[in-house]
Parts: structure tokens; sequence; C-alpha cells
């Protein structure tokens, strides 16, 4: 049966490396990077920072085109892996992008520590104008409790990936 799922948590949280590691488990799957789409804006490209509504509203387009991927997919019996940042509120508006069920939301929240070690560890940097506790207080404190949460600081990613298709039933949203 084809579902999406949409990993999801801030910068440096392991969306990328635990999207693949479940789309590699999975019968049929595509994992579907919602940077793609951010990063096939060859001109006019605006940045969502705060205080951009021009780089707010491409977000919001990346993230139709993403979930719009993610139903092509499932229509053709593919599980969806989607990868991205939605933080906030958004969450839910994301939510109701995709029109798939089952609908698994997975939050990964590592500690601020264990971000920050990651980000110090890889080679892009994803930090600019958002710092690790910026995004990390509108993790915790914006984001609706919505899915499958994991504190993922001490898992490795296929822990993670056991913890995920173990948490599907939990996961699914409406």
């Amino acid at each position: 049966m084809s579902s999406v799922y949409l990993i999801t948590g801030i910068m440096a949280a392991g969306k990328s490396t635990v999207a693949q590691a479940l789309a590699e488990r999975l019968p049929k799957a595509a994992h579907v990077r919602g940077d793609t789409f951010r990063k096939a804006i060859v001109s006019g490209r605006a940045e969502p920072v705060p205080g951009s509504d021009e780089g707010m509203a491409q977000l919001r387009l990346r993230y139709r085109i993403a979930a719009g991927v993610a139903d092509e997919y499932a229509a053709a019996g593919f599980t969806a892996v989607v990868q991205d940042v939605v933080l906030g509120p958004v969450l839910a508006d994301y939510v109701a992008m995709v029109r798939t069920r089952p609908l698994h939301v997975v939050v990964l929240a590592p500690r601020p520590d264990a971000v920050a070690a990651r980000e110090a560890g890889r080679g892009k940097t994803g930090y600019g104008a958002w710092t690790v506790a910026d995004l990390d207080t509108s993790l915790r404190e914006e984001t609706p409790r919505l899915g499958l949460w994991l504190d993922t600081s001490d898992l490795t990613p296929e822990q993670t990936v056991d913890a995920i298709l173990a948490g599907a039933a939990t996961s699914s949203v409406a």
C-alpha cells in the first residue's frame, strides 16, 4: 500500500540520512528532498528568513510542490518519503496539502547540543540567519504535536528508522 512519510526537524537533525535509510528499507519508495525545489529557482530566489515575505512565499511554494510530488509517487504505488524543514503552525498546513493517506509525520527532535555537534561536523552549513536555538525553540514551542516525535540525540540512523517503522501506527495523521 502506498503512503507518504514526512520527515521533519530542524537543520542538522538527520532528516536526509534518515529519510534515505527509511526509503531504502521499504519495498517500493521514493525519497523526495524538499530543498531540491528551493534550489530549482535559478534567479529571483529569496531565502525564508525573518521578515522576508517573498522568502516565505517561496517556502510555501516549495512545500506545495513537494506535497504534490509525494502524492504523485503515492498514486503510482510508491511510498514517498519527504524530508524538509517544516516547523511551527505551517506543519498543520503541510499535512493538509498532502492528499495521500496514510500520511505519517515524523519529527526528529534531537537535543540542541546534539544538533550543534552534528552541524559542526558536516560539510555544508545550514545555519545563517537562524541559530540552532532559534529553530529548536520554534520546533518545541510553536510546532503542533502531530505524528511521531523522536529524540534522536543518541540514536543511529538505523535505530531511528527502526523507531519510525515501529511507531507507524502513532505517526499516522488524519
